[in-house]
């Protein structure tokens, strides 16, 4: 891919003194002021996405999270995350009345490719809400012409990344930062390009670099604690922009944290210090 001329090619660095920060909670807050996230996905076999992304959701503090997956999966999910609201749903009509309730969507962990997942996805594009959109989702939408709507986020890594521009991923690793913008551009929406340096972009060409994280994070899931995080953010009133910052720069430092013991970081093992470090940067009580 061509390098990309800009106005300022050079990337924000994000650090706690350039991410968002979450305002403090009214003492009279209920979970009503918090927003409410909608995780859809988990085809059979795969359940495990939305849960890891659910979870990341509560802890990071959404008021409400609910969960639309196969039916096969909701008395597993209730017994991992009971805080949750499980919905067993075998086709899109289904998703109706949850969508309408919801003030976020996450669509993708774990959704799979096949007639149900699409199926899915083509009812939760139509839906005028903030999006996070991850993993299936995005192979989807390679193909599949469909907008997002407007205030939402794109999570690829590189290998989807590439499918949805129509080139190699060492195309896209060649040139990240023109990869990421162009990503905006076409989507209308802030693009989150995963890996080593991860990179947010918007449709006007801002950049934003993270330059923390661990290779003991090069595992399955983390990406689904992700989006999940970002859901979070967005449902407690961050716009997109500043809750695709705040959360790459959560998840990387809360990595790093656990990386320093090495090897076997499991995605389920970031989702309570990633609520440590939210904490410690936006404190609940002023």
């Amino acid at each position: 891919m061509a390098q990309t001329k800009h106005p300022s090619n050079a990337p924000e660095l994000l650090s706690s003194l350039t991410v968002a920060h979450l305002p403090a909670r009214d003492s009279q807050a209920h979970k009503g002021d918090f927003g409410h996230v909608l995780v859809v996905g988990g085809d059979l076999g795969t359940a495990g996405a939305v849960l890891l992304s659910a979870e990341a959701a509560l802890r990071c503090g959404a008021g409400l999270v609910s969960l639309a997956t196969r039916p096969e999966h909701v008395v597993a999910s209730l017994a991992r995350l009971p805080e949750s609201m499980c919905l067993g749903v075998e086709s899109a009509n289904q998703l109706v009345g949850v969508l309408e309730r919801a003030t976020v969507v996450v669509v993708g962990p774990g959704l799979g490719q096949a007639a149900w997942g699409r199926s899915l996805l083509s009812a939760v594009a139509k839906a005028e809400r903030p999006q996070v959109w991850d993993a299936d989702a995005l192979n989807l939408l390679a193909s599949t012409p469909l907008a997002l709507p407007s205030g939402s986020i794109l999570t690829p890594h590189p290998g989807e990344a590439a499918r949805l521009l129509g080139i190699s991923t060492e195309a896209v690793q060649a040139d990240r930062p023109g990869a990421a913008r162009k990503l905006a551009r076409r989507y209308a929406s802030i693009c989150v390009l995963k890996g080593a340096g991860t990179l947010v972009a918007d449709p006007a060409g801002r950049l934003l670099v993270c330059e923390r994280g661990h290779p003991a994070m090069a595992g399955a899931g983390l990406g689904d604690v992700l989006t999940g995080v970002l859901a979070a953010l967005l449902a407690q009133g961050l716009d997109a922009w500043s809750a695709a910052g705040l959360g790459v720069w959560l998840h990387a430092c809360a990595g790093e944290r656990l990386g320093v013991k090495g090897r076997g970081l499991a995605a389920s093992d970031l989702a309570p210090v990633i609520r440590e470090l939210l904490e410690e940067h936006s404190a609940c009580l002023a």
